[in-house]
Order: C-alpha cells, then sequence, then structure tokens
C-alpha cells in the first residue's frame, strides 16, 4: 500500500501492492514489509465505503490467487503479521503506537485478502495458499508450520492477551472481524457445516484451552461498549520532523491515527451514516453468537456453547468446583446493564435469548431483579413496533417473555410495577399501568397484527403461551388490558362467522367450466377456534385463581355478557363455559338486584363485593394452564442462518457480495 496511500482508489496503483500480488518472491526479511504496512487509510464503517473497498481487492486478490504458488508472498505477509504479534503485549505497556499500528495494518491486509479467497477457494485450497513459500534452489523447509493454524491461534491469543485501550482498539477490532472472515465459509454453504480445518482449529488442539478466556473477552468487550478512540488524544505529530520508527516522516504520523478510527473521526461530509458507533462491542458480539452456534462436532461438543451456558456471577462466593469445562466468572450486574441499554438490536435480543434459554445461572439471576421493568420494556417496544421489525428478531422477543413467564414469582410482580406515560405506546394515552397490564396489551396486539397480516401459527401459539402462563398471577388488570381481552375474543368470533359463511358458500355448486382455484378456510377456521378456546381459557384461569383482584376483567365480561352466549352451544367451548356461565350470572343477579340505570361507580362497587361473596367451590377445577419453552429439533437449522444473517447485514466494515450467499434468501432478516 505505502505510506502515501489513503483512498480505495490508489490500491490499484500502488507499487507496493503490484509488487505483493506480483510472480516475484519477497523475502519476509526485506525492508520492502515495513513500507507495505506503514500506510494511512480510514478503514470502512458503511456499507457503502465497504463495499467499494471490496470491489477494489477483489481484482488484486485474485491476481495474487495466480501468482501466489509461485511467490508465496501471502504467506510471507502473515509471517510478517504473526512476527509482531509476539511484541504486542510489550509493545502495548511500552505505549509502542507505531508499532501495533503496523501490526494492524499487516492484519488488515491479510483480512482483506483472506475474504476474496475464501469466497473463491474450498478450506483445502485456502490451505495451500498459507503453505506457499519461497525456497532457496536445492533446499528443502522440513518443518513446516500450519501457518493457517498458527494465524487463527495467534489471533484468539491477541484477543484475550492484549488489554483493551486506545491504542490496541483497533487491532483488537480487526482481529476479531479476521475471526469472523474465517468462519465466513457457511454464508457460501446451504447446508449446515460441522466439520472443517478452521473449525477443528478453535474447537480442538491449541484454541481450546483459550475457550473460556475468548467468550468472556468478547463478553467483556460488548458489555463495556467503548467507542472508537479520539485521533487528537492517541497519537501527536512528532515536532523534530524525525525519529519515527524505520525513517518514516513525521508528516505519516498527523494521520496514522485515521487508521484506527474506522470512519468515525475522519469520515466526510454527507458520507452515508450507517457507521457503528462501538464497533468492537458489535462485532464481537456478533463473533460470540457465530461461536456459540457452532454446531457440535462428532467427537466432541461445541466448547464455546458449553462455556456460554455454564459460567457464573464473580458475586458468587461458592467455592465448589464446577462440574462444567470452560466455565468462568463475569459480572451479571454489567452484563445486565448492557443486555436492557442495547435491546433494540437483534444481536442483543438473541444474546438474551441465548442466555435465558441456556445458561440457568444468569436466568436465575435475571429473574431475581427487582428492576425488571427496565429489561421487559424493550423487549415490549420491539413487539410493539412488530410491523418494523424482521420475523425473527419478533419471534425472540417473544420467547424470551415466554420463557419469563414460566417463573410465577415473575408473573407476580409485574404487577407490582407502576409505569407512567409510556411515550411509545400510541395507540392510548396510559397515564399510568402496571407493567404486567402492558405486557398483556402488547402481547394481544402482536397476536390481532398477526391473525390479520402474517397468519402465523408459531408467533400466535407463543403468544397465547405467554399470556396462559400468567394468567393465573394476573392482578389489578388496566381498564383498557381487560377490554382487550375481550375485545380479542370478540374480533376472533365475527372472523369465525365471515369465514364459517365463506366455507359454506364453497359447497355450493359450480359451474363446469369454472376451474378456478378455490381458497380452503378450513385451517384458518382451526387456529381462530384456538384462539378463542384458549383467551377463554385464559380469562376462566383468571376467574378461578384471582377473580377478587380483578374487577376491571369482572367489569368488561359483563359488559360484553352477551357475546358470551353463543358460546354455550359449541362443541368446542362447552366445557370451558361453564365458569364464565357461573360468574355471569352470579353477577348478572346481582347486578339486577341493585336495580336500574346504575353509575359506572355503582356497578364497580357491586362487582368488588360480590368478587368477596362468590363461593369458590361453585367454579369447577380445570388443569393449571402452564407451558414451557422448548427448542425444536436440530435448532441449527434456524439459528446459523439468523446468525449469519446479522454478521451479513449488520457486520462492521463487512461487505459480500449478496449473489454468492446460499444459507439464507436475502429477504431473510
Amino acid at each position: 500500500m505505502g505510506a502515501n496511500t489513503s483512498q480505495v482508489s490508489d490500491l490499484s496503483e500502488s507499487q507496493s501492492i503490484r509488487n505483493l500480488i506480483g510472480p516475484d518472491a519477497i523475502s519476509e526479511n526485506e525492508p520492502f514489509w515495513n513500507q507495505l504496512i506503514s500506510f494511512t487509510f480510514t478503514s470502512p464503517t458503511c456499507s457503502a465505503d465497504a463495499k467499494l473497498l471490496e470491489e477494489a481487492v477483489v481484482p488484486l486478490a485474485k491476481t495474487l490467487i495466480q501468482n501466489n504458488p509461485r511467490s508465496g508472498n501471502f504467506g510471507a505477509l502473515v509471517r510478517v503479521f504473526l512476527s509482531r504479534t509476539k511484541e504486542l503485549k510489550i509493545s502495548t505497556e511500552c505505549q509502542d503506537q507505531l508499532f501495533i499500528w503496523q501490526a494492524h495494518n499487516a492484519l488488515f491486509l491479510v483480512r482483506c485478502l483472506l475474504k476474496v479467497f475464501i469466497r473463491e477457494m474450498n478450506e483445502e485450497e485456502l490451505h495451500l495458499q498459507f503453505s506457499y513459500q519461497e525456497r532457496a534452489p536445492g533446499t528443502y523447509d522440513s518443518i513446516c508450520k500450519d501457518l493457517l493454524e498458527e494465524l487463527v491461534c495467534n489471533l484468539v491469543h491477541l484477543i484475550v492477551e492484549v488489554p483493551l485501550l486506545d491504542i490496541t482498539y483497533n487491532i483488537l477490532f480487526e482481529a476479531v472481524t479476521t475471526l469472523l472472515v474465517l468462519l465466513s465459509y457457511q454464508l457460501f454453504h446451504k447446508e449446515v457445516l460441522r466439520e472443517g480445518l478452521i473449525y477443528g482449529y478453535l474447537t480442538r488442539g491449541r484454541c481450546l484451552s483459550l475457550t473460556s478466556r475468548l467468550v468472556k473477552t468478547l463478553l467483556y468487550n460488548f458489555i463495556r461498549q467503548e467507542k472508537c478512540p479520539a485521533a487528537t488524544h492517541v497519537l501527536q505529530t512528532q515536532s523534530d520532523g524525525g525519529g519515527l520508527l524505520y525513517g518514516l516522516a513525521s508528516g505519516v504520523a498527523s494521520g496514522l491515527w485515521s487508521v484506527f478510527t474506522l470512519g468515525g473521526v475522519s469520515s466526510r461530509p454527507g458520507a452515508e451514516q450507517d457507521q457503528n458507533p462501538l464497533p468492537l462491542s458489535n462485532q464481537s458480539l456478533l463473533l460470540l453468537l457465530v461461536l456459540a452456534n457452532l454446531t457440535d462436532g462428532a467427537d466432541c461438543p461445541n466448547p464455546y456453547r458449553q462455556a456460554v451456558t455454564c459460567f457464573k456471577n464473580t458475586q458468587d462466593s461458592s467455592s465448589l468446583p464446577s462440574p462444567q469445562p470452560h466455565t468462568f466468572q463475569i459480572n451479571f450486574n454489567s452484563l445486565y446493564t448492557a443486555l436492557y441499554e442495547q435491546q433494540k438490536s437483534d444481536q442483543v435480543t438473541l444474546l438474551l435469548y441465548t442466555l435465558l434459554h441456556q445458561n440457568s445461572n444468569m436466568r436465575t439471576y435475571i429473574l431475581s431483579r427487582t428492576d425488571m421493568e427496565n429489561l421487559v420494556l424493550p423487549i415490549l417496544e420491539i413487539l410493539y413496533h412488530v410491523e418494523e421489525r424482521n420475523s425473527h428478531h419478533v419471534y425472540m422477543a417473544l420467547i424470551i417473555l415466554l420463557i419469563l413467564t414460566e417463573d410465577d414469582t415473575f408473573n407476580r410482580s409485574i404487577h407490582e410495577v407502576m409505569l407512567k406515560n409510556i411515550s411509545w405506546y400510541t395507540e392510548r394515552v396510559l397515564t399510568e399501568i402496571s407493567l404486567g397490564s402492558l405486557l398483556i396489551l402488547v402481547v394481544i396486539r402482536t397476536i390481532q397484527f398477526n391473525m390479520t397480516r402474517t397468519r402465523d401459527k408459531y408467533l400466535h401459539t407463543n403468544c397465547l403461551a405467554a399470556l396462559a402462563n400468567m394468567s393465573a398471577q394476573f392482578r389489578n388488570l388496566h381498564q383498557y388490558a381487560a377490554q382487550r381481552i375481550i375485545r380479542l375474543v370478540n374480533q376472533q368470533l365475527k372472523h369465525n362467522k365471515v369465514l364459517e359463511q365463506a366455507t359454506q358458500s364453497l359447497h355450493g355448486p359450480l359451474g363446469a367450466d369454472d376451474r378456478t382455484v378455490l381458497p380452503d378456510y378450513a385451517q384458518d377456521l382451526n387456529v381462530i377456534e384456538e384462539v378463542i378456546r384458549m383467551m377463554l381459557e385464559i380469562i376462566n384461569s383468571c376467574l378461578s385463581n384471582s377473580l377478587h383482584h380483578n374487577p376491571n376483567l369482572l367489569y368488561a365480561l359483563l359488559y360484553k355478557r352477551e357475546l358470551f352466549e353463543q358460546f354455550r352451544s359449541h362443541p368446542s367451548f362447552q366445557d370451558i363455559m361453564q365458569n364464565l356461565d357461573t360468574v355471569i350470572g352470579f353477577f348478572s343477579q346481582r347486578l339486577e338486584q341493585a336495580g336500574s340505570d346504575l353509575s359506572v361507580e355503582r356497578v364497580q362497587e357491586v362487582i368488588k363485593k360480590g368478587a368477596a361473596a362468590l363461593p369458590k367451590e361453585r367454579l369447577k377445577k380445570f388443569p393449571e394452564l402452564k407451558f414451557k419453552y422448548v427448542e425444536e429439533e436440530q435448532p441449527e437449522d434456524f439459528f446459523i442462518p439468523y446468525v449469519w444473517s446479522l454478521v451479513f447485514n449488520s457486520g462492521v466494515g463487512l461487505c459480500w457480495n449478496s449473489q454468492g450467499i446460499e444459507l439464507f434468501s436475502m429477504d431473510s432478516p
């Protein structure tokens, strides 16, 4: 690249780059390498700049692929980088910024070339590109290290050993990004990959002992949410005009940090505004999700999933050794804070789901928090804006609620948390409402959206399961939440009647020449009946377990009591209607005794007194409504394409040509 190269358009004109990709071998001991990696270049963070870089690198990398078997220059570049990683920790302690800068540049070049190599060749062919090297005539290198394995192991060592400081921020970012690139073979395969060279390097052998440290470091990178360091505070121009390593002019030093800022400081005016202000945090989380979702090997379980599953709180004073491998401790309070502060992104929601579902220590901790609203409100906001979210993000948010509602303490406590003026809830002004009532409103809204738009049975089943889990602990429901419960039953009944009429019309005579394919309404009818049945069970569960705590639901039920008369003769609902009939009949009689033209306040007073007077033995006992989330068989078929779609869409400074992607369709999230 050379010291003067600073734009993508300069790449193909650079003499240093042309020498690197050319047919002539360059010994790794030559001064050329110092010149090559002493460049100033703003690494892209926005997608437009990443695309420009990708387009510029592809033809250069293809030329190198042709010439590398003769020159071995790619292997030499990798060895130049590896020779510098050995000194990185010392360089950090000595604040040797130039050394770190050059090591970063070398890795940046390796990463850009690797990204094209991976698209152009399989792992075995990639392995060969690392093994080509210059040899003097008549000599034989009997000790040939596996250079690809060396690179993978050095990247892991770099991430876990080098502390996160201003001067190391971007080489750590580059190391994380390069590991993502090395794992990106999955993008170009429709089937889930279950083995491979790079998979083996990361899950067995030398990297295995660093598993827990790597997972812990990636989590802390996410937790710390460090922004790109500002250039002015990091690298100062030498005032005497000389003295920089390798004889670089001081004029170069003033631009050195532009490569570190990843476009955050020196981005041009009017540039695409999709820069991620937290590139290391974002990239570390993506790498963690990729590693945690690797499939189990034929002879060993995925060690990264094991680490994610069993880590503990630093406050856990238990002295008992953990039976699980790869366990470690991390500050749960800091992790919890980062989870709720960043919850609007797909990848953070997926991390929260992973921890709740797989790590019992973290789940217990989250459920013990007294500030649960901090975590639940962002999840509800995701569901409230369902039409703006991709389906996978909505699924994850909903399953998180389902997992939380499996806990009765959670179901009770959310009705005790009072909220004021929820700004994102725009359908109605809610000056004061409990977290539990808000949750009910948002889940019902999601059901309604699904029934009228997407008609996804999986979605409404999980929505209803969450409401069912909560129903026995409903407390002091907001009047609007109570109304929406009854209104949902009413809406589904109307849909049911329309579909029944449409289905009956299909049985009429058809003209002999009429070959129109008529819609089949039977499935929709079954779905609507399921929704009605479950909503009646939810109402019944509330009345059976906490009738006296829910006067607003009783009021709404009595106000619309004629609606429920239609269910008595329906074979699907007769059994569940027994208790509702008992309650409606009991309170209707008491209201009649209280006189006609009753005010709202008087009706509510009658309901409250009646709730205390209704004998519980008059209500039939039904099995407790409890649903538990269970992952599908082979969950990797869902999660691996999902994780890589997140890398594809939100990896910082990474751009892939969509034409070569096989793992998911391009309309996937």
